[in-house]
């Protein structure tokens, strides 16, 4: 060969091995797995050289593959074919400093005995290259080739080693910077666990009973859930729900899960007094100001200083009251009655209602300025016919408080506990608590069965009243189609929550006609109890979604979220 085509033929290759690590480059660099990126490698390099076989792999502290990649070596994965490579070949690569090439693997001792030998096409020559894959001094992995060719091409054999060196130097940094940035997330992620631990030291596990809650269902533990993380902050709670679904006990969680655990928990009754008294009692009164006052008296909001403040029944406040209270949670300041020194605190409020605030304040009757400031973080507590799981865990704590108080050890057997989870409830916890008291007062034995509860002889004052006010209420179809009466079942219907089955042809209404209102409002208060949720007012009804839907369009009710 004459000394221009040589030195032409250097420059292609210098010129195809510089376009091969420029195309390598742009592979590893882009952002996808480390297995797709040395696919992606072994395919240039089998291009670029014209490669037959190969394997990229990477391997751990132990010399064990992590990582195996490959293409062309017979049937079978890439792992399994890197573990029938020779040991000796895999061990003179790992150990040289430099690039390990044979000419004829064929003729080498290295691979004497090869099984991939026999399988070899007559005729070719098989030179093999393995270079070490390194970072920082540190073996990372191997890259594996071999050529088939019907010429000795041993006179390039060195310039394609000197390649794959490149080629596996590019490949380590990849790897250790790889490595690197999984380590990096890694500890990210243990630190934003510590910090958030240190952020809420105060929280428990959700199973386990805070201030006398009990239940295991969906619906507390999401609850608890979302009062573990807003007692955090001071922010004000609104809980809203049916009466006897225990607000004053999760308030009580909100103050226990809170940093201000240790200081004061005070409570009020805002529906329990007059408007007089109320301000007296919350902001506490001077020697002399009314009759009575014989002597100076702290207010609830000094008493909760640094602590929390639970007031119950917000909804019934008068308006006059509501501007009063007002002050105080905007500006934390306020004077005692007879007064005229102004007392600054520092309380985290929480409120309950069993209203609908948003109709109030629609109506006029409470301050939407108020309502905004109350209503910051509002929770929904769950009625008990939402949770029936828990009804058998309240049933037993409450038999067994009665035990405790009366030293007495009753039982309920298995269909009385089926009894209790079948009923719906109104009264919701606290008359669940009143049933088993009651029950097991009248009880006739150590094991209180089926015919010991009221509603199996007729006698449930639930049962009588829901009987009663279904039979009160109108239907939200004509009037002259009755429905036939619901049977007695042996556990206490909600006297808000079942209407007689509605016929399924509706006449038309006037919606602006009284008989109209009042259907109206019938809707209105079926989504109140059901916290606004369609589908839950439809049962609660009588009705289907679809009618359901049809009414609330009907009479324009909007659907509100909380």
């Amino acid at each position: 060969m004459s000394e221009p085509t040589s030195r032409s033929n250097s420059i292609n290759r210098a010129h195809s091995a510089l376009l091969g690590i420029y195309e390598i480059s742009k592979v590893l660099t882009r952002p996808a797995r480390l297995e797709e990126a040395l696919s992606a490698v072994m395919s240039m390099l089998s291009s670029f050289l014209d490669l037959q076989v190969g394997l990229i792999a990477l391997l751990d502290d132990k010399d064990e593959p992590t990582l195996v990649v490959g293409s062309g070596w017979g049937a079978g994965s890439a792992r399994q074919q890197f573990n029938h490579i020779p040991e000796e070949v895999i061990g003179q690569t790992l150990v040289s400093g430099m690039p390990l090439t044979v000419r004829d693997i064929a003729t080498s001792p290295l691979f004497r005995g090869w099984s991939e030998l026999a399988k070899g096409e007559a005729g070719l020559i098989r030179s093999f290259i393995g270079v070490r894959i390194r970072s920082d001094d540190k073996t990372l992995g191997l890259v594996l080739m071999e050529r088939q060719s019907r010429h000795d091409l041993s006179a390039a054999l060195d310039e394609d080693a000197r390649f794959l060196a490149m080629v596996a130097n590019l490949v380590g940094q990849q790897v250790a910077l790889q490595s690197l940035v999984a380590r990096d997330r890694q500890q990210l992620m243990m630190d934003r666990h510590r910090y958030e631990e240190s952020l809420n030291p105060f929280a428990e596990k959700i199973t386990e009973n805070v201030s006398g809650i009990v239940g295991e269902s969906a619906s507390i533990r999401s609850v608890l859930g979302k009062i573990q993380q807003v007692a955090r902050c001071n922010l004000p709670v609104l809980l809203r729900g049916e009466s006897g679904t225990g607000k004053e006990l999760f308030a009580r969680a909100v103050h226990e899960y809170s940093p201000r655990k240790d200081k004061p928990c005070v409570k009020v009754n805002c529906a329990a007094l007059s408007e007089t008294v109320l301000e007296s009692e919350l902001f506490g009164h001077e020697k002399g100001s009314f009759t009575g006052a014989t002597e100076l008296r702290k207010g609830r909001f000094e008493m909760a200083h640094g602590g929390t403040l639970f007031l119950d029944e917000i909804g019934e406040v008068s308006l006059a009251f509501q501007a009063k209270l007002l002050r105080v949670l905007q500006e934390g300041e306020f004077e005692r009655v007879g007064g005229t020194r102004t007392i600054k605190v520092d309380v985290r409020l929480v409120t309950a209602t069993n209203r609908n605030l948003e109709e109030a304040v629609l109506a006029g009757t409470f301050r939407s300025d108020l309502y905004y400031r109350i209503g910051v973080v509002p929770i929904h507590l769950p009625p008990l016919r939402e949770r029936r799981e828990d009804v058998p865990m309240l049933a037993a704590e409450f038999l067994h408080r009665f035990n405790d108080e009366h030293g007495v050890s009753l039982a309920l057997s298995q269909n009385a506990m089926q009894l209790l989870s079948d009923c719906d409830f109104p009264g919701n916890v606290r008359e669940l608590e009143s049933c088993v008291r009651r029950t097991a007062a009248l009880a006739k034995s150590q094991t209180i069965c089926v015919e010991d509860f009221a509603c199996s002889n007729g006698s449930c004052l639930s049962l009588m009243l829901g009987k009663r006010m279904n039979e009160r209420s109108s239907g939200i179809f004509p009037s002259n189609q009755v429905a036939p009466p619901a049977p007695l079942t042996p556990c206490p219907l909600p006297f808000t929550s079942y209407a007689p089955p509605m016929p399924a042809a509706p006449q038309p209404i006037n919606s602006e006609s009284e008989a109209g209102f009042g259907e109206r409002q019938r809707l209105v208060d079926a989504m109140e109890r059901s916290g606004w949720v369609q589908a839950k007012a439809a049962r609660l009804l009588g009705l289907t979604p679809r009618q359901m839907g049809y009414a609330l369009r009907k009479y324009n009710i909007e659907i509100r979220k909380f």
